[in-house]
């Protein structure tokens, strides 16, 4: 008797009612702890093997039990054929399904333990084919397995031919592989077709019979062959024609979407989605479902196996876990059936055996055989070491050849034949008209698709991994047609667009991990042949002329199998689909672009078009907006909310949150596309922030636009605008005001904005194309469009972040994302001020076109206060987030505008005096008043020292420039000049106090250039005061006092720099006219004689003076002279004599030489004059000594040929030999 009779025998057992028989046991299925296997030594051949029951449907262990002898197993038992609860359905039994294996049994396993696959199981298939695989050098028997690859792991299926064909008779499928097989078949037996032992079945099909002396060893094999015609083979799987046309109806309703709608919506994690409900339908119709009654996890040598059993397991008492096994006891047991039981009770790590053995059915005894005992049985011993070596060397053998994930290979093995071939049937079936008739597609394309979900659903999951999913992805889309799957293709390309983090640094892309080393999950498409290998065989083809040569790969002789490492695994895995590594950010977005243009192809391809959809129906009434506003919910009063913002920016359009293409909300195609959209919007943005970073600005208002456009479509589809959609809305409506901005800061490379706005891509244009079959886009035209006014550009850009500011203030962003709110208000901020300095300065620019005598004009003062109101507005933006540095910059800017308005009071004329206006004074005051705010503002310097500088220094300049014009232009009409001088000191003091001349700075010289004028227009007015003023002696006391100190002052700051001698000289000029001053009020010569002195001293202090004149008119001369040598040569704009004011230096240079002919002439007369002898001779030398140089200089002034460098040369000598006379003889006078 057969051995699968026997073990339907047990089945039968198992339900007996008679004394001794196993208990019933509950049918559910219910996982088990996972039990796992120890190391075995078997046949003195140490062969590690463990296993690990992953899931069990079993019931309750049955507990073993000895029939009577004696009992007939030919005798149905009482239960026969009758329900029970817990044994089930009549007919079914606790044991198991028969050992046919199906056709996906591999697939079903593989749905249940995705974590696995493509990872760290080499081996997915039932029981059955494994050991069939491993028997192979011992039987004769035909083997027909199809093989599948995902990542490295290996999916094993049995594949009935004449199964196949006679679906085939029927259908008229397969009939391409149909006569390969004949041609392949009838060349083989061609020889043989007349004899006994072959027979012809109704296919045409030769079909070896097998001797009676094989049947007996083969009892297996023909048990399987004989149930063949009770296993169906499943139809090609098909998408529905109506599931890519109409959307399911409990999916009509609105359901907030997620924004990471990655792959739970779109995987198999809810069971409302249609694509779930597609792969479930798919696994029920076609047997994907995994039915057997254990999944084990099997560890093989090295060899990790998902293997599915449906071996009846019993135990109990001193029998923990036992197998049970009907033999006859006249026929002995060979090599094959005890592969058989050691590989089964090995795979679910059963250590014993029990035989039961029977003679026509009669029970006569019971044998236990342990399992590492099973080898040496008697007639039936083999080497575990030799089913090691087979195991390893058909793994490397398919791991070799196998190696374009999704195809369908064929491991085939002709009865009585030593010959092994492997063939790719994908690729076959590509040569024919329909290449989609391989039914194994579709699973294998939902298989690389759900192990894509599953790796990308895990959070922890390494970036290393993406080019993993990617090939998986891809390859799942290649498998697919288009027209017939649009909604994993969509799905797919969705993922494959989620695999690129857009907002990635450049610097992590190519740091942290290999982008393209994926050990051997990812290889490639295009893989070339390997060289032919005697040595393993792995790639020897047949010499065969007709279809043997579309073998992949064969194995010559069976024999090769059993030795030890005959085949290596060769294939060198080349990841060609692997992540590719983007050398920038808009090569990343773009890749991006071209996945979620695959994926609205393929949901824009799916959607019936209009003229198939159905019509209204009449008796439906049409929802109309007049609901009562106290039944609005959260979402809808942001949907009115939103609309209200439109409006306002005068962009408003009637929502219609529907789609013009005719999807359904809900359906597949709408949570999907409104994915896809937001993708794409997203990648846009990223573009067109990296064009701003490239400062290509033209580029990035067209990228922005595009994004925006993206989100316009989205927003007419989408039901419930979330709160992450109205964050990334926010930024992107902020992005584009920048690109306003920058491209009004820009404008003389208008026309290369202007090109690169206006070029497009196929791609952007197609995805434009898809977003207008949802809605016309132009929502946000009025933020996108490029003007070419700076005024428009400018309030553009204002406007955006005004818009910007009020989606986070009606959608609660505001407390949510601070960080968001504060960068909206900061360029708010700044905006209102760019334009507040555009406004200021337009009006800056009509005033100096402004006629004199004419009054300020009308748009003037409209500048002014659409300026005023400007910088207001962003000083309280500046202070809504605490911003007292850029506060203060803008009162700082208020301040200037101030003073432009007080020049624009300014009255000049000819008919009557200028005087300085109580207008100016108003207006110069208040930009005091903003100033002094902008140190308040600021606190203390250590906040920003730059804008504390810079704060100061204006607020210096602003009282410096009101006390001169006070000074220049003084209202004698309105205030005395006593009230008038005061007022200029006071400020001219002010001005000194914000005047920091003591730090270090690029502004240091102007402060001491500053410092010096005040005090030399200070000393001026002092001087004019003693001239013109008859007051008591007391003030003009004061005044002398203060006189001489602002004049040591000037000299002292003026003598710091080297660029104003000038200044410098006209100081000191004013200092001798005061010593001049002085004498002529003196009586005595002695007193006289000594003022002289002083003012001579001062005069030779001038020396440092004239030579700094004299190297300048020098330098001048020699760049002359440069320039007539080289005519054609131009003189640089910065050049030495561009310092040197020649015509004033003339000037100054005439008075010092009148001055100093006074001053010796009344030298000379006083010492002539005196009778008293001071040192001896000394006087009677300086006479002499003065004498000389007045002569000189009388010589010098009668020249009028000298030029001005000679005029110096000749005063720069006098004033030398003065100051030798004056060191080598001592006056005495003091």
């Amino acid at each position: 008797m057969g051995d699968v009779w026997g073990s339907g025998a047990e089945a039968g057992f198992a339900g007996k009612s008679r004394p001794g028989a196993p208990g019933s046991a509950s049918l559910e299925g219910e996982r088990e702890k996972p039990k796992q296997g120890s190391v075995l030594l078997l046949g003195g051949n140490e062969v590690k093997s463990s296993a690990v029951v992953k899931y069990s449907a079993a019931p309750p262990q049955a507990a073993f039990a000895r029939l009577q002898e004696k009992t007939d197993l030919k005798l149905p038992p009482a239960n026969w054929l009758r329900e029970s609860a817990k044994l089930g359905p009549a007919g079914a039994t606790i044991l198991g399904n028969s050992k046919k294996s199906k056709p996906f049994s591999s697939f079903g396993m593989a749905y249940d333990f995705i974590d696995s696959i493509g990872n760290d199981v080499d081996v997915v298939s039932d029981s059955e084919n494994i050991k069939k695989l491993l028997k192979i050098p011992y039987s004769k028997s035909h083997v027909s397995m199809a093989v599948h690859r995902i990542g490295r792991t290996l999916l094993l299926d049995d594949l009935d031919i004449q199964e196949l064909f006679m679906r085939s008779s029927q259908t008229g499928d397969w009939t391409w592989l149909k006569e390969f097989y004949q041609r392949l078949i009838d060349r083989k037996w061609q020889r043989k077709k007349k004899s006994k032992e072959h027979c012809i079945n109704g296919d045409g099909a030769a079909q070896p019979v097998p001797t009676p002396e094989e049947q007996h060893q083969e009892e297996t094999s023909q048990d399987e062959a004989d149930e063949a015609g009770r296993v169906s083979w499943p139809a090609p799987f098909e998408m529905p024609s109506s599931l890519s046309e109409e959307a399911s109806a409990s999916n009509q309703g609105s359901v907030p979407l997620e924004p990471s709608y990655v792959v739970g919506h779109v995987a198999s994690a809810s069971k409302e989605q249609n694509l779930t409900t597609l792969f479930n339908d798919g696994e029920n119709s076609q047997g994907l479902k995994n039915d057997f009654v254990r999944n084990i996890l099997w560890t093989f040598e090295d060899i990790h196996m998902l293997v599915g059993s449906n071996m009846p397991i019993f135990g109990g008492g001193r029998y923990p876990a036992v197998s049970l096994r009907l033999r006859d006891n006249n026929k002995p047991i060979n090599v094959l059936t005890g592969i058989d039981y050691w590989l089964d009770n090995l795979i679910c790590n059963v250590p014993e055996l029990v035989m039961c053995f029977h003679v026509n059915g009669i029970v006569q005894k019971y044998e236990m055989i342990k399992t590492e005992d099973i080898p040496n049985l008697e007639n039936s011993n083999f080497s575990t070491k030799v089913i090691k070596d087979i195991a390893q060397n058909i793994l490397s053998f398919l791991k070799s050849n196998c190696t374009k994930e999704g195809h369908t290979y064929w491991l085939f093995k002709a009865s009585g034949s030593d010959i092994v071939k492997l063939y790719d049937l994908t690729t076959l079936c590509e040569e024919t008209e329909d290449k989609y008739q391989n039914p194994f597609t579709m699973p294998v394309a939902v298989l690389l698709y759900k192990v894509a979900c599953n790796m990308m659903l895990k959070k922890n999951q390494n970036r290393k991994y993406y080019g993993t999913i990617r090939t998986l992805l891809l390859n799942c889309v290649k498998l697919l047609d288009k027209g017939r799957h649009p909604q994993i293709i969509a799905s797919a390309n969705y993922m494959l667009s989620e695999l690129f983090q857009l907002d990635e640094p450049k610097k992590e892309e190519g740091g942290e991990f290999p982008l393209n080393g994926n050990s051997d999950e990812s290889y490639s498409e295009e893989e070339e042949e390997m060289p032919d290998s005697d040595e393993n065989g792995c790639y020897s083809t047949s010499s065969d002329p007709s279809d043997d040569n579309k073998a992949v790969a064969v194995i010559k002789s069976v024999g090769e199998l059993s030795v030890p490492e005959k085949y290596k695994s060769t294939h060198q895995i080349r990841p060609s689909c692997a992540f590719p590594v983007c050398h920038d950010t808009e090569e990343r977005c773009r890749l991006v672009l071209s996945y979620v243009l695959e994926g609205l192809k393929s949901v824009d391809s799916s959607i019936k078009k209009e003229g198939d959809l159905p019509a209204a129906d009449p008796n439906t009434p049409i929802p109309l907006k007049y609901e009562d506003e106290s039944t609005t919910v959260g979402p809808e009063c942001l949907e009115k909310q939103m609309a209200l913002f439109l409006d306002k920016m005068g962009s408003f359009q009637e929502v219609k949150h529907s789609s013009q293409s005719g999807m359904i909300p809900g359906s597949w195609q709408y949570k999907m596309k409104l994915q896809l959209i937001l993708k794409s919007s997203k990648a846009y943005y990223v573009l067109s922030d990296a064009a701003v970073s490239l400062q290509k600005y033209g580029r990035a208002l067209r990228y922005i636009k595009l994004a925006l456009q993206c989100h316009d479509s989205y927003c007419c589809l989408c039901t419930n605008m979330l709160s992450e959609v109205l964050l990334f809305l926010c930024q992107s409506i902020t992005l584009c005001g920048d690109i306003q901005l920058m491209l009004a800061q820009n404008a003389n490379n208008r026309a290369a904005y202007l090109e690169e706005y206006n070029y497009q891509t196929k791609e952007d244009q197609e995805i434009l194309h898809s977003l207008h079959r949802e809605s016309s886009c132009q929502v946000f035209s009025w933020a996108t469009d490029l003007s070419t006014d700076l005024e428009c550009q400018l309030s553009i850009s204002c406007k955006c972040y005004e818009a910007a500011n009020e989606i986070l203030l009606f959608s609660n962003l505001k407390e949510q994302n601070p960080e968001q709110y504060t960068q909206v208000m900061k360029r708010m901020g700044n905006i209102r001020n760019e334009i507040g300095v555009f406004y200021m300065n337009q009006a800056a620019a009509l005033q100096s076109e402004r006629v004199e005598n004419k009054m300020v004009s009308t748009a003037e003062q409209q500048l002014w206060k659409k300026s005023f109101s400007f910088f207001e507005k962003g000083i309280q933006n500046f202070e809504s987030i605490e911003d007292t540095t850029n506060a203060a910059l803008l009162l700082c800017n208020m301040g200037r505008l101030m003073r432009i308005c007080a020049h624009a009071h300014c009255a000049s004329g000819g008919d009557f005096k200028r005087e300085f206006s109580p207008e100016e004074a108003l207006y110069y005051n208040k930009a005091i008043d903003y100033y002094l705010k902008a140190l308040r503002s600021l606190g203390k310097r250590e906040v920003h020292p730059a804008v504390w500088d810079s704060v100061n220094w204006e607020l210096s300049t602003t009282y410096f420039t009101m006390a001169t014009l006070l000074q220049d232009y003084a209202p004698l009409s309105r205030r005395a000049q006593e009230q008038i001088e005061k007022e200029v000191s006071e400020s001219m003091m002010k001005s000194l106090k914000y005047c920091d001349v003591e730090t270090v700075s690029a502004r240091q010289p102007l402060c001491q250039y500053r410092a010096a004028t005040i005090h030399h227009r200070l000393a001026s007015m002092y001087h004019s005061c003693l001239r013109n003023q008859v007051g008591d002696e007391h003030q003009r006391k004061q005044h002398r006092i203060l006189v001489d100190l602002h004049y040591t002052k000037a000299v002292k700051f003026f003598q710091l720099l080297k660029d104003a001698p000038c200044e410098l000289l006209r100081v000191q000029l004013e200092r001798v006219a005061f010593a001049e001053f002085q004498m002529a009020s003196q009586n005595s010569s002695s007193g006289k004689l000594k003022t002289l002195s002083g003012a001579l001293d001062i005069m030779t202090q001038t020396q440092s003076v004239f030579q700094l004149i004299r190297k300048e008119l020098v330098a001048e001369c020699d760049q002359r002279s440069e320039n007539d040598k080289n005519s054609a040569r131009k003189v640089p704009a910065e050049d030495a004599s561009t310092n040197l004011n020649q015509e004033e230096v003339s000037k100054l240079l005439g008075i010092f030489e009148s001055r100093l002919s006074f001053l010796l002439l009344q030298s000379i007369k006083l010492l002539t004059s005196t009778k008293k002898k001071v040192g001896g001779n000394s006087e009677e030398e300086i006479l002499k000594a003065n004498k000389y140089v007045y002569s000189l200089l009388l010589r010098s002034a009668a020249n009028k040929n000298l030029t001005l460098l000679e005029r110096a040369e000749v005063v720069l000598n006098l004033l030398e030999q003065l100051t030798q006379d004056t060191e080598g003889n001592n006056l005495g006078i003091q």
